[in-house]
């Protein structure tokens, strides 16, 4: 059985966000995915996130690709908008629906096979691109749903459930997405909610491309001693590089903390992200000094958790290719068609 519906009665003690709607009405269908999987923890926290930022679920449009981590949107957000599309494509149906109605909050979940092999060449273009997106990837570093063989970003040495060797380089999205030119990067863990929640609630009220990479444990063929992606190997290498506090600009910023500690990045509509630095000197607002960091400690088989990198000036698609204000899916013949006159001008601009 692929779908498990919840029961709709709330218990009327439940507490409440602004909107009136409580954590539960953030939920979907329930998980029938392995107990202890990574993902299930991650659709946890894009629940508390979206429940603790007041957002109308219907706001939302959810997308993904194929396998374990494109199946998760089911189990969260269930009154908003989803489209799962076929293995790999989903950076390109989510850039048509952005184009066409860039009112929307755009979530697009997947995995390092859908978003990392099949899907490269789309995730390579939606970011450079500059999508107003949030973007996750989790990241188990195997094929889940083919039984366990590794996938793109498995680390070269790290070993199967069989003991078998990876003997390819990985891929590392995260300094994939620097490089291309995202303005929000992060890497958290889903055993770590605590950091990952705020991490998930900056990216949304960020303008432009966010990219999230979640290493997700995959307990049925990648939890084992050998496994560079298991929660334990994760406990035990985790650096992170800051905490994150996200203030959003309707209501009061307050900070007391000491000096020197904290580092506040303004977002285009004024809420605040708060960095408290816990790695020193780290510099979350350059983008060369991110990759130097990421490739330093890579070295020493770190795995480095926190925002990374955060443009606050960041622009979007629609800001590079001038369209206007008004959804395009909402446009009509008065404003697609402005007769000859226009077309007339237009033609003689050009000559």
């Amino acid at each position: 059985m692929t779908y498990l519906p919840k029961p709709k009665f709330h218990h009327p003690a439940l507490a409440k966000n602004k909107l009136g709607y409580t954590r539960r009405d953030y939920e979907g269908t329930v998980s029938t995915l392995c107990a202890g999987c990574g993902h299930d923890s991650i659709s946890a926290a894009l629940i508390q996130a979206f429940y603790e930022l007041d957002i109308q679920p219907h706001r939302v449009a959810k997308l993904s690709g194929i396998g374990c981590s494109s199946k998760t949107p089911t189990y969260f957000l269930g009154n908003s908008h989803g489209f799962n599309t076929v293995h790999g494509r989903m950076p390109s149906v989510l850039t048509g629906a952005n184009l066409a109605n860039r009112e929307m909050i755009y979530l697009g979940v997947s995995g390092d096979g859908d978003s990392a092999s099949i899907g490269i060449g789309q995730f390579v273009h939606a970011i450079r691109r500059g999508v107003n997106m949030v973007y996750v990837v989790e990241n188990n570093g195997v094929y889940g749903l083919t039984k366990g063989q590794f996938s793109a970003t498995a680390d070269k040495g790290s070993q199967s459930k069989k003991g078998q060797a990876n003997l390819d380089a990985p891929l590392d999205l995260v300094m994939l997405a620097l490089e291309l030119g995202a303005t929000y990067v992060a890497r958290s863990f889903s055993g770590d909610k605590q950091q990952l929640v705020p991490l998930i609630k900056g990216a949304i009220e960020h303008q432009g491309p966010a990219f999230i990479d979640v290493v997700s444990p995959c307990v049925a063929f990648n939890n084992h001693p050998g496994s560079t992606k298991s929660y334990d190997y994760v406990r035990e290498h985790n650096e992170a590089v800051n905490s994150l506090d996200v203030m959003v600009a309707r209501e009061p910023i307050t900070a007391n903390y000491p000096p020197g500690k904290v580092e506040l990045v303004t977002m285009h509509d004024g809420s605040t992200l708060q960095l408290r630095k816990v790695a020193d000197g780290y510099d979350a607002t350059s983008r060369l000094s991110a990759l130097h960091f990421l490739h330093e400690h890579q070295a020493k088989g770190a795995v480095v958790t926190g925002l990374l990198y955060v443009e606050a000036e960041s622009e979007d698609l629609h800001r590079h290719i001038n369209t206007v204000k008004k959804p395009l899916n909402q446009l009509g013949d008065p404003d697609l068609v402005p007769g000859s006159a226009a077309l007339e001008a237009l033609n003689a601009s050009l000559r």
